[in-house]
């Protein structure tokens, strides 16, 4: 079986930061983050990054029945990512049956489920297909007629980047010409937000201070903050590409899935070691060809030092080489979809070589030691291979390794 070079050709996203991926970029790199407080009303203060969506660029009122935020951004983020690549289902050469949707979603349409629970009795009979993870893969489907595979993958933290690695096994193998492949999560909501705090795994911070609440791999980190949003990338073949002229961000060369089989919520470093070496392996380069990192990076006491360990266990010598940031301080903790919009951020550092820095640390953790990218120092002119972390709940790890052009 002949296999594939898989190109990364288009964008789309509906983040905290906005619509456009270089906006989104640009803010990072400027260090602004999007938290802010919400819900004034729960018993602790809470900051959360929302985004600022107009549905009805995309919906009609009665097409909205029954559509949970979460397929709401899905929709759109996946029209801008195909608008990007230059395609439409219309074209000449697009068989819609060779065209695919793989999407990340860790707990589906929240709004619906909290409508439903706080209704005093009156629940919509829409509530279930607007709850049900597997919704925005089916929106996008269903707005794109693809007829191909649409698959949901819903694996916590790891689900849109392990959406995106089953993509691209799927182009790879030639099972489909296009793959729309990405996530979506929107759960910013009261009754989330307090299981969350409830599981002590939300930063704390005090009045005026939500925008740095999130300090991955800082001294005084306390934990992460929820974010919403969507992102998608287009992934064909670099045969395709080249055929129809299309522009490619980058090659996603290689990935990495491994399990823990530890523990549920502990992560573990040799299982994360285990995927960042088979993402290597695939790409068939060493540690010190891979520049910059796009950390898991929650902000958690335990999560930051693990995630440490696993990249200086696989980088060795050559570690201090390797810059790293977790992007989570500004855009938040988007569960289900962080693996996709880390995927699109660290496709743009490559694109751009310029890399987002890690905000808010302004003393390093001692366990935490290692090349941390600053605010401002965001020059990477030899930048040619990078990588983005997913370590799930569930002890499921996700590496995905792109290389430039």
């Amino acid at each position: 079986m002949s296999t594939h070079e898989v190109a990364v050709t288009g964008l789309g996203v509906m983040a905290p930061h906005g619509a456009e991926p270089d906006a989104l970029f640009n803010a990072l790199l400027q260090g602004r983050s999007a938290l802010a407080p919400v819900f004034p009303e729960l018993p602790k203060p809470a900051a959360a990054a929302t985004v600022a969506f107009d549905e009805t660029r995309w919906f009609t009122k009665l097409q909205l029945a029954g559509v949970d935020r979460v397929s709401q951004l899905a929709v759109a983020a996946a029209d801008l990512a195909l608008r990007d690549a230059g395609l439409a289902m219309s074209d000449d050469g697009v068989d819609a049956e060779r065209v695919g949707v793989y999407a990340g979603c860790g707990m589906g349409g929240a709004a619906a489920l909290e409508a439903a629970y706080r209704g005093n009795g009156r629940v919509s009979p829409l509530t279930i297909p607007a709850f049900m993870p597997n919704a925005p893969a089916a929106h996008v489907a269903m707005r794109n007629g693809v007829l191909g595979p649409v698959l949901t993958y819903s694996v916590a933290c790891a689900s849109s980047s392990v959406a995106i690695a089953e993509a691209a096994k799927a182009v790879q193998r030639g099972e489909v010409d296009i793959a729309i492949a990405g996530g979506s999560e929107a759960l910013i909501v009261p009754g989330v937000v307090l299981a969350w705090q409830a599981m002590q795994t939300l930063a704390g911070f005090q009045p005026g201070e939500a925008a740095g609440a999130v300090r991955p791999f800082a001294t005084d980190r306390s934990g992460f903050a929820l974010g919403e949003g969507s992102a998608f990338l287009i992934l064909e073949s670099a045969e395709r590409a080249r055929a129809r002229g299309a522009r490619r961000y980058a090659t996603l060369a290689g990935w990495g899935l491994s399990s823990d089989a530890t523990h549920l919520t502990k992560p573990d470093a040799p299982g994360q070691a285990r995927a960042l070496r088979a993402a290597l392996r695939q790409a068939g380069l060493q540690p010190r060809d891979v520049g910059y990192c796009n950390a898991h990076g929650t902000a958690t006491r335990i999560g930051d030092v693990v995630e440490r360990n696993a990249l200086a266990e696989v980088w060795g010598g050559d570690f201090d080489a390797l810059r790293v940031s977790s992007t989570k301080a500004l855009h938040g903790h988007m569960l289900g979809a962080a693996g996709a919009i880390e995927a699109l951020i660290t496709v743009l550092a490559l694109h751009r070589r310029e890399l987002p820095p890690n905000a808010n640390c302004s003393a390093i953790d001692p366990d935490c030691q290692m090349n941390l990218v600053a605010l401002g120092d965001s020059a990477a002119p030899t930048l040619d291979a990078a990588i983005s972390n997913s370590f799930a709940f569930g002890g499921t790890n996700s590496v995905l390794l792109f290389r430039k052009g």
